[in-house]
């Protein structure tokens, strides 16, 4: 495959990850029973350089900050896809560096999370690193 399809192919699939992390990360189940760990988060208050704060905010303000992420790494691999083959192989810093960010995020994704975001982030990278592959050569 050449690296144009592959890097969109990466951001549709990013774009997807970013869905589903948008539409899960709150989600809880009560057959986890952790219903009176989730009250908790949300109702106990603190204050935090003048504000008023729940541990349940810095939860869900960083679950938003990694779907920001989610979203500009699709359209970063968006853009490179549209590049040109002799541009896009001048610029390994990038392309190999987003290939790195996304092999950390499967192996934290393995580590602290579960199946999906681990299967998503394994084939998001390996078009990263396929598509990096084949900048390279061209």
């Amino acid at each position: 495959m050449k690296a144009p399809l592959l890097y969109h192919i990466a951001s549709v699939l990013l774009l997807l990850f970013a869905i589903g992390h948008t539409l899960g990360f709150r989600r809880v189940d009560p057959r986890w029973g952790v219903d009176s760990v989730m009250v908790s988060l949300r109702s106990i208050r603190f204050e935090v350089q003048g504000n008023s704060r729940a541990y349940w905010d810095f939860y869900v303000g960083f679950g938003l900050f990694v779907t920001v992420f989610l979203l500009f790494a699709a359209l970063l691999a968006w853009q490179l896809g549209s590049l040109d083959p002799q541009t896009l192989g001048g610029m390994p810093m990038v392309t190999w560096g987003l290939v790195a960010c996304f092999a950390a995020v499967t192996f934290l994704s393995w580590r602290y999370f579960f199946m999906a975001p681990v299967i998503f982030s394994v084939v998001i990278t390996l078009c990263l690193g396929l598509a990096a592959w084949a900048a390279a050569r061209s």
